[in-house]
């Protein structure tokens, strides 16, 4: 366990980000294994094998998630979503700058495999220098016969567009991402239907996260039953985590699933900044439940661990936090972004969030009272559960109700009155 490069192993050479070097490292020969020796079930096979999870938040099976694209004549569209919008997420940004062409292959492969003509990368607004490079590469590999009609002569078409989001958050949820590429409103979509069944243009459709397409090139290198050997048995592979907040050390670290937080925190990031003493941490970006210094030193960085802890791994934010944080002021930053975000189409969402928001701030200010308190988890009651189409709502409960409910002591003491918070 601990750090292993897999897709980051040349993260250090500058020129990363070319057809050049990406080649003279091995690039685009998974692609032309997938097109030349494998079937499409070969390659939906492999995936599933390697079990491989996506990487950009709830970890459904990537194999199993491709394999849900029905047999028919519409065709179907594979989308790449690098909005990465969460507070604390930064490692797609990464891979979009140092390698979009091992993007560019993993969604080679993925078409095939769903038997797609035509993909798009979904970018985040804001990450104009990513945006250049990908649209860079896109063009790269068009000139090189690696995209487009008859593929390397392979006989196998597929176009790709790079597609610049508005800065939404919300439109990193794929049926919302969707409605955005049809040039409609960043509104989630209620389900049934799915994307695999009815997407962009009602057609079946696969979105994937960044970091799950750069995975497959190495899958289908090394085969599924080899890459299944790294990390734990439900949690394979590794894992970029952006680690943030009171480090010494932050930054982008690729780990093997299944490393300790301990030793990601202390070892790996050189522990807590001016030696102080870890409180928190959020383990997989804001959206997911707070763990106390305890739970942090006993979890390791896979699927079941976190999820045993009541929390997730997200979208691979770790945000450390030492007991200089006043956690009042973190929690009400969190409710702020979810309120600000909120697309508005639902209303214990778009009123929810913005009651959260406006009872924390009173609290933050010590105005708040005994009453603003039960106020919040009654309207945090009714924001989750599925009483919403996507689950921002609940996102801003699993950022704001476990912070106050195991920290509640620093809550408590921001009151106009010293009681404590029986929950």
């Amino acid at each position: 366990m601990g750090l292993k490069t897999l897709l980051t192993t040349h993260i250090g050479a500058a020129d990363s980000h070319t057809l050049n070097h990406y080649r003279s490292v091995g690039g685009y020969e998974s692609q032309k294994k997938a097109l030349t020796e494998m079937t499409a079930e070969q390659i939906v096979n492999d995936v599933k094998n390697s079990g491989l999870r996506g990487r950009g938040g709830a970890g459904f099976p990537t194999g199993n998630k491709w394999g849900f694209i029905p047999k028919t004549d519409k065709p179907k569209y594979l989308i790449c979503n690098g909005d990465e919008g969460e507070p604390g997420t930064f490692k797609d940004r990464l891979l979009i700058e140092k390698f979009p062409h091992m993007l560019i292959e993993g969604m080679v492969i993925a078409a095939k495999a769903i038997d797609s003509h035509q993909g798009y990368i979904y970018i985040r607004g804001e990450f104009h220098k990513g945006i250049r490079i990908v649209e860079a590469a896109v063009e790269e590999a068009y000139k090189a016969g690696l995209l487009g009609k008859n593929i390397l002569g392979l006989g196998y078409d597929f176009d790709l567009a790079v597609y610049s989001g508005a800065g939404a958050y919300i439109c990193g949820e794929e049926s919302a991402l969707i409605n955005s590429l049809e040039g409609r409103r960043g509104h989630p979509r209620l389900k049934p239907p799915f994307p695999a069944v009815s997407g962009l243009y009602a057609c079946p459709t696969v979105v994937n996260n960044v970091e799950t397409f750069c995975n497959v090139p190495h899958i289908i290198r090394m085969t599924g039953e080899e890459y299944k050997k790294i990390g734990t048995e439900k949690s394979p592979g590794t894992r970029l985590f952006a680690v943030s907040g009171h480090v010494k050390k932050p930054g982008i670290y690729e780990v093997e699933m299944g490393t300790p937080m301990k030793e990601l925190i202390y070892d790996i990031c050189g522990g807590i900044k001016n030696d102080g003493t870890l409180k928190a941490v959020i383990p997989g970006g804001s959206s997911s439940p707070i763990l106390t210094a305890e739970e942090a030193m006993t979890a390791t960085m896979d699927y079941e661990s976190i999820a045993s802890l009541k929390s997730m791994l997200g979208s691979g934010a770790v945000i450390i936090l030492s007991e200089s944080a006043d956690l009042v002021e973190t929690t009400y930053r969190l409710a702020e972004f979810y309120s600000h975000e909120s697309c508005g189409q639902c209303t214990p969402c778009r009123e929810g969030t913005h009651w959260v928001k406006d009872l924390l701030h009173k609290i933050k200010i010590g105005e708040g009272t005994e009453k603003d308190v039960e106020l919040i988890f009654s309207l945090s009651r009714n924001m989750e559960g599925g009483t919403t189409i996507c689950p921002l709502a609940d996102a801003c409960v699993m950022a704001v109700r476990p912070t106050m409910t195991k920290f509640k002591g620093e809550f408590s003491a921001r009151l106009k009155k010293e009681v404590s918070i029986s929950h």
